[in-house]
C-alpha cells in the first residue's frame, strides 16, 4: 500500500466487506484568492479543530475543487524540490509534512462521497477525476530533483542524529517512493505513469459495476407464504427496504447483511438459491456491469508494471514494504492452515447432510443451504440459535458497549454533540476525551445504516489523522455500517456475528484514536496492511466478555441481563462452524494471491478462479468469500491486491496477543492493556511493526495461538 503524504489513501476490507478509507489531513492551507467560494477549498473550520463541511458540499464542487488543490500541491513540490540550500530533515521531510494540506481535505470528501453517497450524477466526475488523481501522485514521486533530496536526507550521516521517529520518517519517505518508482529511467516512469492512471480509471469502473449490482438486482418477494422461517425483525427489515424502493412486499438487498440472514432462515429452499446466485454473481451477470474483462486488464497492466521494477510478479512488487515481504510467506501460512479448514468443512457438511436427512427433506448440501443448515445444527448441537440471541443484542445497546469498553482499556469517553455538519442525516457524531484528565482526544462520527449509493459492508474512515509537529491536530475518525432499519420506534436488533463487526470496525477507529505521534504520514492506521487488522480482530475478542454481556447484552423487552446458561452456550460454540469462516475467506486469499503470481499470463477470471479452487480441493458446498468479479478488495484499488491474506497474517497476532491477557488477569488486565496502548494503538508507523509487536508481547507471536483460536489442532 503507497502511503505519503499528500495522497495518503488506503482501502481496508474487513470482516463482512469492510472499506477504511485513511486520508491524514493538515488544518491549515494556502488557498488561492479565487478559491473561497468552493466550501471544499476552504479550511475547515468550526469546532473540534475544524470538522469537514459535508453540509455545504454539491458534486459540481468536486472537479474545480480537486484540479486547483492539485495545482496548489505541485507548486508547494516544485518549491520544495528546487531549494538551493543542502537537503536536510527539515527542509525536506518536514516541508513534505507541511504540503497538500488542500489536496487532501478535497480528497478526504471526495472518497467519502465514492463510498458512502455516490450516485449517477457523482459517478461521471469519479470516472474523470481517478486518472488525473492518479496521474497527480505519479508527477510527485517521479519528481527527481525532490527523490535525489529525499534521498540525501536518507543517506546522510546526520540522520543518526534525528531521533527513532524521525528516522523512521525518512525511511518510510525513502522506501514510499522507490517502490512508487523514483529510481526508473525517464521511460519506464512515463509508462508507470500510464498504467497508474488506466488502472485508476479501471478501479472506477470495477466499482460503480459493482454498486450497480448491489444497488439495482434485488429479490423481491410478493406472497408473504413465501417468508416462512424468517423472524419477525428481518420480515420488517424487508418490508422497510420494499418501501424505500417504492415496491410493494418485502425486498431482500443484494448486499451480504441482507443476503446472510435471508439464507439462514427462509424455509423456502428455491428462494434461497435464487438469493444466493444473485449475490454470488454480483459482477458477473455477462451484461454492461460484468467485470470479468475488468479485472484480465487489471491483471496485465498489474503484471507489466511489476516488470518495470524487474520483479517477477505484481506480488512481489506488492510485499515488499509488508511484514510478509514475500509471496512465499504468506502462502506458507495460508497452505499451512487451509488443509485443517477443509477437513473441518467435510465435518460440517456431513453434520448438515445427516439433519437433512433425518428431516427426510431429501436434498443433497448446496451451497445455498450451508447457512440454513449450518443454523439447524448449531440449535440442535449446542440448543443455541441466533433467534435466542438477538433478542439481547440491541444495536444501541452493543454501541454503548463498545464506548465502555474504550473506557476501560483506553481511557476514551463518548458524548453525543450536536451542530456538527453530517452527509446524512442517519449520521451521529460523539466528542472522545481522556477520562482522566478530560483533555479533547477526537471526534467519532456513525454512519449505520445501508441506503443505495452506499457500498455494502462495514469500515472506517479517517477525516484527519493526530499530529502535533507544530501543533496539536486531534483525530476525527468515523465508523460505518449497512445494517438495515426494522420498524420506526422499535429497537434494532442484531445478530452475533454484526455485533462482532461493529466492535471490529470500532477496533480501526480505537487506533486512530489512541494516535500519539509527531508527525502526519506516521499516525494511526497508516501502516502495513498485514498489520492494520490486527488491532482491529483484536477488539472483537472484548464482546465475548462476561463483563460487556452482563451489562449490555440486555433483553430489548424486559431489560434483563442475557441469561447465564445462555452465555455458556455462545462459549461452548465459539468455535462452531470454524471450517465454513476459515475456508469462505481462505480460498479467497489464496486465489488472490495465485491470480498476482501469474505473471503476465491473460487470465480468464472465471476459468482461472474455477481451476485454482478445483487445484486447492475447494468443498463445492461452498464459495470464496468475495468471488473474482466482485472482489473490491483486490479491484477497487492496488491497497489489497496480493493482500488479502493480511486477515489471516493479523490474526496470527490477534490470537497470540489475546492470550497475554488471558494468561495475566484476564481481558481487563490493566498491565497488558497499557502496553497494548503504549506499544500497539499509540505508535502509528513510528516503528517497525515487528519490533513493536516484539516490545509489546516480549517475543515474536506464535501460529499455535491461531489454531486453538479457531479450535483446529494444533501440531508441534
Amino acid at each position: 500500500m503507497l502511503k505519503s503524504q499528500f495522497v495518503r489513501l488506503a482501502l481496508l476490507t474487513c470482516a463482512g466487506a469492510l472499506v477504511l478509507l485513511m486520508t491524514n489531513l493538515q488544518p491549515e492551507s494556502g488557498v488561492s484568492a479565487a478559491a473561497p467560494a468552493n466550501p471544499l477549498l476552504k479550511k475547515w473550520t468550526g469546532p473540534y479543530g475544524g470538522v469537514p463541511p459535508f453540509d455545504k458540499i454539491k458534486i459540481e464542487d468536486f472537479k474545480p475543487a480537486l484540479e486547483e488543490a492539485m495545482i496548489e500541491n505541485l507548486a508547494e513540490i516544485d518549491a520544495i524540490a528546487k531549494q538551493k540550500d543542502a537537503p536536510t530533515f527539515e527542509n525536506t521531510i518536514v516541508a513534505m509534512e507541511r504540503s497538500g494540506d488542500t489536496l487532501n481535505r478535497v480528497q478526504t470528501i471526495f472518497g467519502v462521497w465514492t463510498n458512502s453517497m455516490n450516485s449517477k450524477a457523482f459517478e461521471p466526475v469519479e470516472v474523470e477525476m481517478s486518472p488525473k488523481l492518479a496521474g497527480h501522485a505519479d508527477k510527485i514521486y517521479q519528481n527527481e530533483a525532490l527523490f535525489k533530496r529525499i534521498e540525501a536526507v536518507y543517506n546522510s550521516a546526520d540522520k543518526s542524529k534525528l531521533n527513532s521517529e524521525q528516522q523512521r520518517l525518512v525511511w518510510v519517505y525513502y522506501n514510499n517512493f522507490v517502490h512508487a518508482g523514483a529510481k526508473l529511467d525517464a521511460t519506464k516512469k512515463k509508462r508507470l505513469s500510464e498504467i497508474n492512471q488506466r488502472l485508476a480509471g479501471l478501479y472506477t469502473k470495477f466499482t460503480q459495476n459493482l454498486l450497480g449490482d448491489e444497488g439495482e438486482l434485488y429479490l423481491l418477494i410478493e406472497n408473504e407464504a413465501d417468508l416462512t422461517g424468517l423472524p419477525d425483525s428481518l420480515k420488517d427489515a424487508a418490508a422497510q427496504a420494499a418501501t424505500s424502493k417504492g415496491k410493494k412486499g418485502w425486498m431482500i438487498r443484494n448486499t451480504r447483511s441482507s443476503i446472510d440472514p435471508f439464507l439462514t432462515y427462509a424455509d423456502k429452499r428455491e428462494l434461497r438459491e435464487k438469493a444466493w446466485k444473485l449475490f454470488v454473481n454480483r459482477g458477473d451477470n455477462g451484461d454492461a456491469r460484468d467485470n470479468n474483462a475488468n479485472v484480465t486488464q487489471i491483471l496485465q497492466l498489474r503484471a507489466e508494471r511489476a516488470k518495470l521494477f524487474d520483479l517477477p510478479t505484481h506480488a512481489h512488487w506488492k510485499l515488499q514494504l509488508t511484514m510478509a515481504k514475500n509471496p512465499e510467506n504468506t502462502l506458507k501460512l495460508m497452505e499451512g492452515v487451509w488443509p485443517a479448514a477443509i477437513a473441518r468443512v467435510h465435518e460440517e457438511v456431513a453434520d448438515m447432510q445427516a439433519l437433512a436427512d433425518k428431516e427426510g427433506a431429501k436434498i443433497k448440501i448446496e451451497p445455498w443451504d450451508y447457512h440454513y443448515y449450518m443454523e439447524k445444527v448449531r440449535k440442535a448441537r449446542y440448543d443455541l440459535d441466533e433467534n435466542q440471541i438477538k433478542p439481547y443484542l440491541q444495536f444501541d445497546k452493543m454501541r454503548e458497549a463498545m464506548f465502555w469498553v474504550a473506557g476501560e482499556l483506553f481511557d476514551f469517553s463518548f458524548t453525543p454533540v450536536t451542530g456538527v455538519p453530517v452527509f446524512n442525516p442517519d449520521m451521529v457524531v460523539y466528542e472522545v476525551k481522556s477520562k482522566k484528565t478530560g483533555k479533547h482526544v477526537g471526534l467519532w462520527y456513525f454512519d449505520p445504516y445501508a441506503r443505495d449509493g452506499k457500498r455494502s459492508g462495514a469500515w472506517m474512515n479517517a477525516y484527519r489523522g493526530q499530529y502535533r509537529f507544530e501543533n496539536e491536530v486531534t483525530t476525527i475518525v468515523s465508523n460505518n455500517a449497512n445494517f438495515v432499519k426494522g420498524k420506526a420506534g422499535e429497537p434494532l436488533l442484531i445478530s452475533w456475528d454484526d455485533a462482532v463487526t461493529m466492535f471490529h470496525e470500532f477496533g480501526h477507529a480505537l487506533h486512530g484514536l489512541s494516535s500519539n505521534v509527531t508527525y502526519p504520514t506516521l499516525t494511526g492506521t497508516n501502516v502495513a496492511t498485514d498489520y492494520v487488522e490486527f488491532p482491529s480482530q483484536l477488539l472483537e475478542h472484548w464482546l465475548a466478555t462476561p463483563e460487556v454481556l452482563n451489562k449490555f447484552a440486555v433483553h430489548y423487552q424486559t431489560g434483563k441481563p442475557i441469561p447465564q446458561e445462555l452465555v455458556d452456550k455462545i462459549k461452548k460454540a465459539a468455535t462452531f462452524n470454524q471450517g465454513f469462516a476459515t475456508t469462505e475467506y481462505l480460498s479467497s486469499a489464496l486465489v488472490d494471491m495465485k491470480l498476482h503470481l501469474a505473471g503476465d499470463q491473460k487470465i480468464d477470471p472465471d476459468k482461472f478462479e474455477a481451476e485454482t479452487l478445483a487445484q486447492l480441493g475447494m468443498p463445492h458446498e461452498l464459495v470464496m468469500r468475495h468471488r473474482t468479479p466482485q472482489f473490491n478488495h483486490l479491484f477497487a484499488s492496488d491497497d489489497y491486491s496480493a493482500g488479502y491474506y493480511s486477515y489471516l497474517w493479523s490474526d496470527v497476532l490477534t490470537a497470540d496477543a489475546f492470550e497475554a491477557f488471558t494468561e495475566g488477569e484476564g481481558p481487563y488486565d490493566k498491565a497488558v492493556g497499557d502496553k497494548l496502548v503504549k506499544y500497539v494503538f499509540s505508535v502509528g508507523n513510528t516503528v517497525d511493526p515487528a519490533e513493536a509487536y516484539r516490545m509489546f508481547r516480549g517475543r515474536d507471536p506464535k501460529v499455535e495461538a491461531l489454531m486453538r483460536k479457531r479450535g483446529f489442532p494444533v501440531t508441534k
